[in-house]
């Protein structure tokens, strides 16, 4: 049975308290800030945010958005290798307190984007969305105009030095897909949009170590076949993490939407979750903004993510007692 988990802060607050009462153990949490010990990413920050986690009843998992600062190291500049020696620090540091996953990416100089984060959804609620039409004119970031052949490169050279590390503290490294997975956006391109492309990457230094994140979204905006997918990736033993999220539409356009309202047979992902025995972390992923909230935080707002979390729960009860596992 998977572990159901939901990303929240390094340090307490009522997010933790209603994840606790919805029936979460896990969680799913980001570098600390550095404080007077050393910087977030050192032994003892990592120790403290993992034994607060413990002292609350919950289990810290995953380490999200894991190397935060990976800059150079993606674009092949100087100052790479210094980049992947605090990665290296940061993964022997996991291993050494027990946090077992860190889901990272390569999407260089710029993380998951959208267009709109004010999408008119179901009674009203908000979404995130993307229309790439909006974008085919805006400006390049200031890194310029870079090819696939950059980031394959700089991907290679970087999976070189912290998968055999990573494999030796057993701590899983858990691949994100580019979001939106399309390419070139601003100049820049996105390399791991396509299955295809993800097999590749994890090919480049094979290991049990070196695995991905399925974001059901991300796959499913590329139009994959979500448990054919699935199956694929836990054959290899390379399904390491899973954001279970839902969309409708294509890489140029498509929405967020509700986890019941979107173009995936979701009880058909979780069934066969169930069928190849993943024992591994799944969180709900961009969730939309209800009444009453602000739009603060788009995609990660309260009412939306006890929404999913219920919603998650009742298939995963529903899957078991109909054969799935």
């Amino acid at each position: 049975m998977f572990k159901l988990a939901e990303y929240l802060p390094p340090f307490p607050n009522a997010t933790w308290t209603l994840a606790l009462q919805a029936g979460v153990t896990y969680a799913v949490s980001q570098v600390p800030p550095d404080d007077l010990d050393g910087p977030g990413w050192d032994f003892l920050p990592l120790l403290r945010m993992k034994t607060r986690f413990a002292d609350a009843g919950l289990t810290l998992e995953v380490i999200e958005t894991g190397f935060p600062w990976l800059h150079a190291a993606k674009l092949g500049l100087p100052g790479a290798d210094e980049e992947i020696e605090r990665c290296c620090t940061l993964i022997r540091n996991l291993g050494a307190v027990g946090i077992p996953v860190v889901c990272w990416n390569w999407m260089a100089v710029f993380n998951w984007t959208r267009t709109s984060t004010t999408t008119p959804s179901r009674g009203g609620a908000l979404v995130t969305s993307y229309d790439h039409a909006l974008m085919r004119d805006a400006p390049h970031t200031p890194a310029g105009e870079v090819g696939d052949d950059t980031l394959w490169e700089s991907l290679g050279r970087f999976m070189e030095r912290v998968v055999p590390v990573a494999a030796e503290v057993s701590v899983k490294l858990a691949l994100h897909p580019d979001d939106p997975p399309i390419s070139p956006i601003r100049g820049m391109a996105r390399i791991l949009r396509t299955p295809q492309a993800m097999r590749r990457a994890i090919e480049l230094v094979p290991s049990p170590s070196n695995g991905i994140t399925m974001c059901q979204g991300t796959f499913a905006t590329m139009g994959a076949d979500i448990p054919a997918e699935i199956r694929a990736f836990a054959e290899r033993g390379a399904l390491h993490f899973v954001h279970f999220r839902d969309v409708r539409g294509s890489p140029e356009r498509f929405v967020e939407t509700f986890h019941d309202d979107g173009q995936t047979d979701m009880f058909a992902a979780m069934r066969t979750y169930q069928e190849v025995g993943f024992d591994g972390p799944l969180r709900p992923d961009h969730v939309p903004t209800m009444e009453g909230e602000e739009n603060l935080a788009p995609g990660y707002d309260v009412l939306g993510r006890l929404f999913a979390i219920g919603y998650i729960k009742g298939l995963a009860e529903g899957a078991a007692k109909t054969g799935g596992g």
